[in-house]
């Protein structure tokens, strides 16, 4: 009596390891590799000037300028209450959040309805409108800085934090309706026909409908409008000359002409200017990568 000997199954493998013979090391692939080599080399030097800046913030002075580019052999923490305290950065964070605050704001509700306008209405010029979104966006703003000197402070809006508030919204606004318009584009619009079915009008279906929709969207543009506002120096130092009045990047530049001997209390103001930006956007970058690929203009 014959018995058939069972079948063996051939074992799964992968595509890495089918070529490789057995009892050697699996290999990676070489086009694995020089990604992680390319993202680690782009990671330390994103990383790099930031860890270095923070190393200078925790030196003495005669440290920083025996070495300005290595550890710091006694880490001074005290360089951070100095810097909050002579810089008087409280008066300039607390300036800043509020201009900042009032751009977004601002900025995220022309911007909203003008993208819905362009996006959703049939607007007679919206061609042309979409023109000059492109054209004043790709204008240098330097160019507006003597006609809105004069302007300003004729209206009264000088050395008010409103008004440069209204300048930044003016800024920013084009390109934040630029991208919203090409996000609202990818919404269908089975959810505001079937609203509209019901009795609501354009102004309840935006508020209702599309808005909540359009949060990523209206959170990209939220967080680039408010990094913008919270770096920008050359309006903030032309039209607030106030010392209470004045955000936190005039704050920095103020005290850097101050203490220019002193570099790591410098740095240590400079560290203190950058961090809440900076956690901002590491709490936020998911989101803020999402909407801006879900708007399409990743590439731009």
């Amino acid at each position: 009596m014959s018995v058939a000997a069972p079948s063996r199954t051939p074992a799964r493998t992968t595509e890495g390891d089918a070529a490789a013979p057995a009892g050697r090391p699996r290999r990676f692939p070489v086009g694995r590799t020089a990604v992680y080599v390319a993202l680690t080399a782009l990671a330390i030097f994103a990383l790099g000037p930031i860890v270095l800046f923070l190393f200078n913030a925790l030196k003495t002075n005669s440290e920083y300028a025996a070495d300005s580019l290595g550890v710091p052999k006694s880490w001074k923490w005290s360089n951070f209450t100095d810097a909050w305290t002579q810089a008087n950065m409280g008066a300039g964070l607390w300036n800043s959040l509020m201009i900042v605050l009032g751009t977004v704001l601002l900025t995220c509700a022309v911007a909203s309805l003008a993208a819905y306008a362009l996006a959703r209405l049939q607007v007679r010029g919206a061609s042309a409108f979409m023109t000059y979104l492109l054209v004043s966006s790709a204008l240098p703003a330097q160019m507006f800085l003597v006609p809105l000197f004069y302007m300003w402070a004729q209206a009264g809006l000088y050395d008010t934090r409103f008004g440069l508030v209204l300048i930044y919204c003016g800024l920013f606004s084009p390109f934040g309706t630029l991208l919203l318009r090409s996000f609202l584009i990818g919404i269908p619009r089975e959810m505001e026909e079937a609203a509209r079915v019901d009795g609501a009008g354009e102004l309840r279906v935006f508020l209702q409908v599309v808005l909540p929709n359009a949060l990523p969207g209206i959170l990209t543009v939220a967080l680039t409008t408010g990094l913008s506002a919270y770096n920008e120096f050359l309006f903030a130092v032309t039209m607030i000359q106030s010392d209470a009045k004045m955000p936190l990047s005039t704050t920095f530049f103020t005290f850097q002409q101050g203490f220019t001997q002193n570099f790591s209390l410098i740095s240590a103001a400079g560290f203190i200017m950058i961090a809440p930006m900076l956690l901002l956007f590491l709490l936020l970058q998911r989101r803020f990568i999402n909407g801006l690929a879900n708007s399409g203009m990743g590439g731009m």
